[in-house]
């Protein structure tokens, strides 16, 4: 059997990690490079004449006197963890492909558990808002499936996919004419019903991607944006999972619910949509596996701070 070349590529070694971002120095002048590539500019008026001043080399702009540090306005801005932590977990979770839990990862990059959690729940939100306008198109291979485990006959509650235990979700994958997949969308849902899909659909699909799915009557609104559906009804006595118009699908949720259990064994509801960013991000980006790591350093670099109260407000909602 010829060899899958995107699971056998290249990614990036330790080794190189090391070499180009051991130390501090490496790692701020690879964070200027990415948020000044053509020299300072003053996040308030423009200007480019500054002066670096002070212990903590602050840039002081010479047309209105603003003082800014190089993580200011990043994600790294009120960060005590140094760039290198950064940039080791960056690695860790860029180039493994069920990711790695947070236990594992305080270990490896040897931070507290609640900083590398911080550190965690940050790069995922920045993976989040990197997918968030991206669209599929074309063919869609759709389904509905769930998070959770089962809930016990004596702590009561429905039972089966609508527990209040489960978390609903939609798993999508636009593929080429050839059957080949090319991106993946995991959106989680209140509930698998029309409003839910059309908002979706709204969100995430072009109006002129070709929707294929089961029999599922929710999967229908997808036309109210625009889109084509093309329901597959699964036999009586069979199930969606062999049928071939849904191979990408099923197999993309059974990776997406092995690495969960595998990596994470459960994850609290108010995080599982980041949970299922960062699956889906490393997944859009998988061809190129060594440009990942630059990749997402580049959106931590240039998207707004994540502060603690912020991360934390999804869980409090929930």
């Amino acid at each position: 059997m010829a060899r899958n070349p995107i699971q056998f590529q290249d990614g990036m070694s330790l080794g190189e990690l090391t070499r180009r971002f051991g130390m501090e120095e490496q790692c701020e002048a690879a964070v200027r490079a990415w948020r000044w590539p053509s020299g300072f500019v003053c996040p308030r008026c423009g200007g480019r004449e500054h002066t670096v001043t002070g212990a903590r080399r602050l840039h002081e702009c010479h047309a209105c006197r603003l003082q800014t540090s190089l993580k200011a306005g990043t994600v790294f801005e009120h960060t005590l963890v140094p760039l290198t932590k950064w940039f080791q977990a960056i690695w860790l979770i860029t180039q493994s492909k069920d990711s790695i839990s947070t236990l594992s990862l305080s270990r490896q990059i040897d931070l507290k558990w609640d900083s590398a959690w911080l550190l965690r729940q940050k790069l995922a939100a920045v993976m989040a808002e990197d997918e968030a306008s991206r669209k599929l198109d074309g063919r869609v291979e759709m389904d509905d499936a769930v998070l959770g485990g089962e809930r016990h006959e004596h702590e009561g509650g429905k039972r089966g996919r609508g527990g209040p235990n489960k978390i609903p979700f939609v798993v999508a994958v636009a593929t080429s004419d050839a059957g080949h997949p090319q991106r993946l969308l995991l959106h989680v849902v209140k509930t698998h019903d029309g409003d839910e899909i059309e908002k979706m659909a709204k969100l995430h699909l072009s109006s002129t991607a070709r929707v294929v799915s089961d029999g599922l009557g929710c999967f229908r609104a997808v036309t109210r944006v625009g889109c084509t559906h093309l329901p597959v009804v699964a036999a009586k006595t069979g199930w969606s999972e062999t049928i071939p118009a849904f191979k990408w699908v099923n197999t993309v949720l059974s990776n997406v619910k092995t690495a969960i259990s595998g990596t994470f064994h459960a994850i609290r509801r108010a995080y599982v949509p980041r949970y299922l960013a960062e699956f889906q991000w490393r997944f859009n980006r998988r061809a190129d596996l060594k440009s990942m790591f630059g990749a997402l350093l580049g959106a931590v670099v240039s998207m707004k701070p994540r502060p603690y109260a912020a991360l934390r407000i999804a869980e409090a909602a929930g």
